[in-house]
C-alpha cells in the first residue's frame, strides 16, 4: 500500500508539474537571476538621473529664455527607449503644460510613432533646448550652449540605439554640421557621446511642424522612408 502512495505522488506531481510549464512557466537559474536583478538597477539608475537633470532645467536660468518660460520642459519617455526623438525647442503648447510634443506637431508625431507599431510611452522624446524662445524662433547659438549639455546627458542615460533628429536645428547642432536637412535627412550619422562608448546611428528626418507647414505626398513619404531605415536598423518590422 505504502508503495502504490508513492507512486501516485509521483505521478501526480509529474502532472503538476508538466502544468505549470504548459502554463508558461520558465525556471529561472542564478545568472538569469543576476541579469535581471542587474537591468532592474540600471533602470531605476536612469530614471533617477533623468529626474536629476528635469529638476536641473527647471531651475535653469542660465540663459534669457529661463525667465521669459512658464514651464521647462525636460523631455519624457521610456528609460529603456531604443528610440530618442529630438526637436527643435518647445512651442506654446509645451510651455503651457511642460511636456514635449503635445500640440499640433506633437500630434503629428504621435501619428508617425503609431505608424511605426510603436507607443510613445516606449521612446524618448526631448529637445536641443528646453524652453520655448519668444515667437517660436530658432533658437540663438548661446541659448543652444548653455541648453545643450542637458539634452547630451540625456542622451548617454538612456543609450538608445537610434536618434531621430527632426529638423534642422536638432541634426545640424548634434551632427555639428551646416548641411541642410535635405542633404542630411536619409541615411545614417554617427553620434558620439564623448564617454567611450560606440557612436548612436542617427538618422536626420523633418521636423513635424515642417510637415504641417508644407503638407504634401512627397514630404510625408520621404519621412516614412526615414523612419523605415529606422524600423529596419532595430530589426522591427515594417508595416
Amino acid at each position: 500500500m505504502a508503495k502504490d502512495v508513492n507512486i501516485n505522488k509521483v505521478v501526480r506531481q509529474h502532472i503538476e508539474m508538466n502544468e505549470f510549464f504548459a502554463g508558461g512557466f520558465v525556471p529561472i537559474g542564478p545568472n538569469a537571476m543576476q541579469e535581471q536583478t542587474e537591468a532592474n538597477e540600471h533602470t531605476r539608475d536612469v530614471i533617477n538621473g533623468l529626474a536629476a537633470i528635469a529638476d536641473e532645467v527647471r531651475q535653469c536660468h542660465k540663459c534669457g529664455l529661463g525667465s521669459l518660460r512658464t514651464n521647462a520642459v525636460p523631455g519624457e519617455g521610456s528609460p529603456n527607449a531604443r528610440i530618442f526623438f529630438v526637436g527643435e525647442g518647445p512651442g506654446a503648447d509645451e510651455d503651457a503644460t511642460g511636456r514635449p510634443f503635445v500640440g499640433r506637431a506633437g500630434k503629428f508625431l504621435d501619428k508617425i510613432i503609431a505608424a511605426m507599431r510603436l507607443k510613445r510611452s516606449e521612446v524618448y522624446i526631448g529637445n536641443i533646448i528646453k524652453c520655448r524662445p519668444p515667437g517660436n524662433r530658432d533658437p540663438r547659438p548661446d541659448e543652444i550652449i548653455n541648453c545643450l549639455p542637458y539634452l547630451q546627458r540625456q542622451i548617454e542615460l538612456i543609450n538608445p540605439e537610434v536618434i531621430v533628429a527632426m529638423g534642422a536645428p536638432a541634426a545640424k547642432t548634434l551632427l555639428n554640421s551646416t548641411k541642410s536637412i535635405g542633404q542630411l535627412r536619409g541615411q545614417f550619422h554617427e553620434y558620439y557621446t564623448g564617454i567611450g562608448r560606440p557612436p548612436i546611428k542617427l538618422m536626420a528626418t523633418y521636423h513635424p511642424a515642417y510637415l504641417l507647414r508644407n503638407y504634401s505626398k512627397e514630404n510625408r513619404q520621404k519621412v516614412w522612408e526615414d523612419m523605415k531605415k529606422v524600423l529596419s536598423e532595430l530589426g522591427l518590422p515594417i508595416p
